[in-house]
């Protein structure tokens, strides 16, 4: 499927309205689950996301449209959430995950990105050249990633609780 942003934009207007309901008021041990050492929470998950919209998408859409392949994306940390989130409860996440969003959403909107400006190459500091479609149809991958991931970790904290059905629980089994 080729990339069309008229399609692509709902999935990325979804996404916190999604995790927002999936995820707001939970108990905390919901929160604090994850799938071993080393990896994410919900909470992490969601912070992350919060960072992307703060470092990722639009400001290296912006790179790409002000100086096209001339100039490196600047590098993503990829964890800077621990330090972001620190102090915050997850309903916080959310809010201010739902107001980046919005912010990013009203700013791609400004671009007024036509197919030829899609076509435009940038620089991706490990993949080298890239373009803005690139860019913004996996921006939308990044979200569903996050969201399957978010999915994942909830039901792995009922995997010895479902008993015999793990068998037919694909979620709990692989991963």
């Amino acid at each position: 499927m080729d990339f069309d942003l008229a399609t692509a934009r709902p999935l990325l207007e979804r996404t916190p309205r999604a995790l927002r309901e999936l995820l707001r008021d939970l108990p905390a041990p919901w929160a604090e689950l994850n799938e071993g050492p080393g990896t994410w929470t919900v909470f992490d998950v969601v912070g992350h996301l919060i960072h992307g919209e703060e470092a990722d998408w639009i400001p290296r859409a912006r790179t790409i449209l002000d100086h096209g392949a001339t100039r490196a994306f600047e590098p993503f940390d990829r964890e800077a959430q621990f330090a972001a989130s620190r102090g915050k409860t997850l309903n916080q996440l959310l809010d201010e995950f739902e107001a980046a969003r919005l912010h990013s959403l009203a700013e791609l909107d400004a671009l007024h990105l036509t197919p030829e400006l899609l076509a435009l190459e940038g620089c991706h500091p490990a993949f080298g050249t890239v373009t803005l479609g690139q860019l913004l149809a996996t921006w939308v991958t990044h979200d569903l990633d996050h969201i399957v991931q978010v999915s994942r970790v909830l039901a792995k904290g009922y995997t010895e609780a479902v008993g015999p059905w793990r068998a037919y629980l694909r979620v709990v089994r692989e991963g």
